[in-house]
């Protein structure tokens, strides 16, 4: 790849990534309603997701997806369910589990929650099925193939990484303030319970 190539790489990943999706609000209310630590676990969690998807498309198996609408229409179903999930979760939670007025949930689930949510993801299963297939060399043999995936999945990594941060420690410094407020533990979670809710109905709109 060409100087020109690299910066039309990296600024096209930077719009598609940092777009606002189940990953980024992931991050920003885990942030929001927990603080910084849950919000860079949240973060690290999202990019576990990524390595998978990076390895997954070196080897080939992301072709297995993109030949078949059924199996990612599927994926895009479970994606849906996990947000649904979480939000219903939320709901459902025990005032035991609440600090501060919202739900504490430990850092392994936390984490967990993280990884699954990208997995699941449409958004992240359509940029490494559509997009950095067409940064690849053309004609290329399958081991070249694979470094050039290894080596562009290792760019999209440190940009998501770098970006996901700045979503945990920008949603944290407004929930300092949204922590704080004299609103009701119901209402907090509701409010968090909703945004998952309508990311849950946006991804099976997409189908």
């Amino acid at each position: 790849m060409g100087i020109g190539q690299v910066a039309g790489f990296a600024g096209a990943t930077v719009v598609l990534v940092g777009m606002p999706g189940p990953n980024n609000m992931y991050i920003s209310l885990r942030s929001l309603t927990q603080g910084r630590r849950a919000g860079i676990v949240s973060a690290l969690a999202v990019e576990t997701g990524t390595l998978v998807y990076i390895v997954v498309t070196a080897l080939g198996l992301a072709t297995l997806v993109q030949a078949s609408p059924t199996l990612f229409t599927v994926i895009t179903v479970a994606g849906a369910c996990y947000l649904a999930y979480l939000g219903i979760r939320l709901l459902l939670a025990p005032a035991a589990e609440h600090t501060a007025g919202i739900q504490a949930a430990p850092l392994g689930r936390i984490f967990r929650d993280g990884v699954v949510v990208n997995l699941l993801n449409p958004k992240a299963a359509l940029f490494f099925l559509a997009f950095l297939p067409q940064f690849t060399t053309r004609g290329a043999g399958p081991d070249q193939l694979r470094t050039e995936m290894l080596l562009l999945g290792a760019g999209t990594l440190l940009i998501g990484i770098t970006l996901d941060l700045c979503y945990a420690l920008g949603a944290d410094a407004i929930g300092r303030r949204f922590r704080s407020a004299r609103t009701s533990t119901r209402w907090r979670n509701r409010l968090v319970a909703g945004v998952y809710l309508a990311l849950a109905v946006a991804a099976v709109l997409t189908v």
